[in-house]
């Protein structure tokens, strides 16, 4: 079976290839660009807000806020807001986010390790076509 055939079948009651489907509306939440980087950071320990932006690193503080309420949303991400003077908001991954996370970091390892072999086809396909 074919990525695109196995895209098109159903997963339980949802059918992924489907634009609205809400497992694919959640895997590109924790894969997106930001949601990838958010998952691997509070996977070491809990954030404040610019603590992670910083950690991170070139993401806005809109970027990182929409990712973050995104995130919170899914029941990924745990957002604790203290009541105290100044305001602090500490940011933490939920049982079901540090499972997401652990997925994923599997593929960040993956792609760390065959960045090797990425770099040898992408200068074998630059040579192909030039």
């Amino acid at each position: 079976m074919t990525v695109s055939e196995s895209a098109a079948r159903p997963m339980g009651r949802y059918v992924v290839g489907e634009e609205m489907c809400p497992y694919r509306l959640v895997l590109e939440h924790v894969t997106s660009r930001w949601g990838v980087l958010v998952l691997i950071r509070l996977r070491e320990r809990s954030y404040r807000f610019s603590e992670l932006r910083r950690a991170i690193g070139r993401v806005s503080e809109k970027m990182l806020t929409q990712t973050l309420q995104t995130l919170e949303r899914d029941g990924i991400v745990h957002r604790d807001a203290k009541p105290v003077i100044p305001p602090r908001v500490d940011y933490s991954l939920t049982d079901l986010g540090r499972e997401a996370a652990e997925q994923v970091l599997a593929l960040s390892l993956w792609t760390e390790n065959r960045m090797a072999d990425v770099e040898k086809a992408r200068r074998a396909y630059d040579e192909a076509r030039s």
